[in-house]
């Protein structure tokens, strides 16, 4: 009965997309899924409801034997010291020309949009959206991003229709 509530409740949550919103969100060229694996630093996120205070954020993929990538989210609720929280996923490439659109399953049998918008070529920060613009994610292979980049980053979201006042940073230790 849980899910159920929870399945209803994130569908009318991630559902406020229309069709034009999902045309104008443009991802990258392309993603080397193999180099796109293993821990991410969570910088900076226009959060979702499970996400309302996190720290020390931190997301893990890893291709499975099938092919699918399995998504590892963990922090810490509300303090360095906070419960710490774990969201395991599962993901499912829909463009394999390009690898920069997925499907991310929290639980079956709900999918959503999770869009790969920014990759820098080192792979060293990347940028997860949401085509109704009300999710984001920015990440690092380290706890920080230079000054340089996140302008970068920021003048891309801007481009892309993203408000900047609704990201929030994540503190890490």
């Amino acid at each position: 009965m849980k899910k159920i509530i929870l399945s209803l409740f994130l569908f009318n949550l991630l559902s406020n997309c229309n069709g034009n919103e999902m045309k104008n969100l443009e991802t990258v060229t392309y993603v080397d899924i193999e180099k796109f694996m293993g821990k991410w630093y969570v910088i900076s996120i226009i959060p979702n409801w499970i996400e309302k205070n996190p720290y020390n954020s931190i997301e893990e993929y890893s291709l499975d034997e099938k092919g699918f990538i399995n998504v590892k989210y963990t922090f810490n609720d509300g303090s360095f010291n906070g419960k710490k929280r774990t969201l395991k996923q599962k993901a499912f490439i829909q463009n394999t020309l390009t690898n920069s659109e997925w499907k991310i399953q929290p639980f079956w049998p709900l999918r959503f949009p999770y869009f790969i918008i920014d990759l820098a070529s080192d792979y060293s920060y990347t940028v997860i959206g949401y085509p109704n613009r009300k999710l984001l994610w920015i990440m690092s292979r380290t706890k920080e991003i230079n000054d340089q980049n996140f302008k970068l980053i920021n003048q891309k979201l801007l481009d892309q229709g993203y408000d900047l006042d609704l990201i929030i940073k994540i503190p890490h230790e």
